[in-house]
């Protein structure tokens, strides 16, 4: 990001930011004056409280039950932390858990900024098991969890990580026989983590959204503390800055709350209160709905850009996505990008940026994978991202 702002010449690929031209204005314009119209004194311009706003907890608890299939009243409100993105509850949430050494599994590729957080925590990252086909493996979670009680260890696993909907960088959904058969090899198992799915981008699929229940309304949950992410950044507009958790163990929630009040004691009050309204007057599905046209026929656009100037043709492999922001491609034989390799100058030197994708793991890092975003750059320009990408390409002599 300090490369694109130091250089107008770049064209970034890497940033996972949204589109400024598709923001909400006119919806947040209408939802602020309704604020001023109401009577009484301004308490949207007061301060809030910590845990957020009832009235915007409440709703997100009906939006979050609706897609899972629940009753209204399903999920408590009580349950729900509103925080400055969803960035802020999983820095929390894993902060009051986690010493230097304790064990996170994540997935193989996971969330980097949520890697280098762990990082900076000084936790061990451990990848889950997983198939060939890409499935977390059961069988062979179960058995490294089954080391670990082995070796004494087993007390250190405290987070298992997981992006149920169109992952960040890889695109990937979870299904419920997946995510059942972690909670079955936890319940089975010493081991006492707890379970955080992070969902922010489960509402930007391109056709259809994924037909499976987040870990609040499956089976084999009810014993293990769970906490959901979601946020209103992605679907909605990004500098609101308002996402949330919906946490279900009460010790947990509570000091996660007991973090935040040293750490802002609410997120922004007039924020929340922007997009109650908003959420109340059906501006949330209608700014979403035109968000999933305008990714789609971007992701369109980097796609067909990317087989014009053929990386295919060179050895680069990828899979469309269906929802999210992001390419997720592996090198052709031999190519590596990672950060200051030949190939990320040659990239540097024809001003495109992107994501090493090494950075996307927590061990045993691919030196071959790279992330590509859309979610910027207008079709022209994504056009001319990956005619300078593929011209970086070219440029590097792969090993044979």
């Amino acid at each position: 990001m300090q490369a694109a702002l130091e250089d107008p010449k770049i064209l970034s690929l890497a940033a996972g930011f949204t589109d400024s031209s598709s923001l909400p204005v006119e919806a947040v314009g209408r939802a602020v004056r309704r604020l001023e119209q109401k009577p009484g004194p301004p308490e949207h311009l007061q301060y809030g409280t910590n845990q957020g706003r009832p009235g915007l907890r409440r709703l997100l608890a009906e939006f979050v039950g609706g897609h899972d299939g629940s009753t209204v009243g399903s999920i408590d409100p009580d349950s729900v932390i509103i925080t400055n993105g969803s960035q802020q509850a999983l820095y929390l949430a894993s902060r009051v858990l986690c010493e230097p050494g304790d064990i996170v599994l994540v997935e193989r590729p996971s969330y980097f900024v949520y890697l280098d957080m762990l990082k900076g925590l000084g936790v061990d990252i451990r990848s889950l098991p997983e198939s060939p086909d890409g499935r977390i493996d059961s069988d062979g979670l179960t058995s490294f969890l089954d080391r670990c009680r082995r070796d004494g260890s087993a007390d250190r696993i405290k987070i298992v990580y997981i992006e149920g909907y169109f992952s960040n960088p890889a695109g990937v959904c979870r299904t419920n026989d997946e995510k059942r058969e972690i909670a079955e090899a936890l319940n089975a198992s010493t081991a006492n983590p707890v379970v955080i799915e992070d969902a922010a981008y489960r509402d930007l699929y391109f056709h259809h959204p994924h037909p499976g229940d987040s870990i609040l309304a499956l089976s084999g949950f009810e014993s293990i503390p769970c906490l959901y992410l979601g946020t209103l950044t992605k679907p909605f507009a990004t500098g609101m800055k308002v996402g949330f958790g919906i946490c279900s163990h009460h010790d947990w929630r509570q000091r996660i709350l007991w973090l935040k009040s040293h750490q802002d004691f609410g997120t922004a009050n007039f924020n929340q209160a922007i997009l109650e309204e908003i959420v109340l007057d059906g501006g949330l599905e209608e700014q979403t709905t035109r968000l999933r046209k305008n990714y789609l026929g971007k992701m369109e656009a980097l796609h067909e850009a990317m087989i014009a100037e053929g990386l295919d043709s060179m050895g680069w492999k990828w899979t469309k996505p269906q929802g999210g922001l992001y390419f997720w491609l592996q090198a052709p034989v031999g190519l590596d990008t990672r950060m200051d390799s030949h190939f990320w100058q040659a990239c540097r030197d024809e001003h495109v940026l992107y994501i090493p994708g090494d950075l996307c793991y927590g061990n045993d890092a691919p030196n071959d994978r790279v992330r590509l975003s859309f979610g910027v750059l207008k079709p022209d320009d994504l056009a001319r991202a990956a005619a300078r990408f593929a011209r970086a390409s070219r440029r590097i002599v792969v090993p044979a």
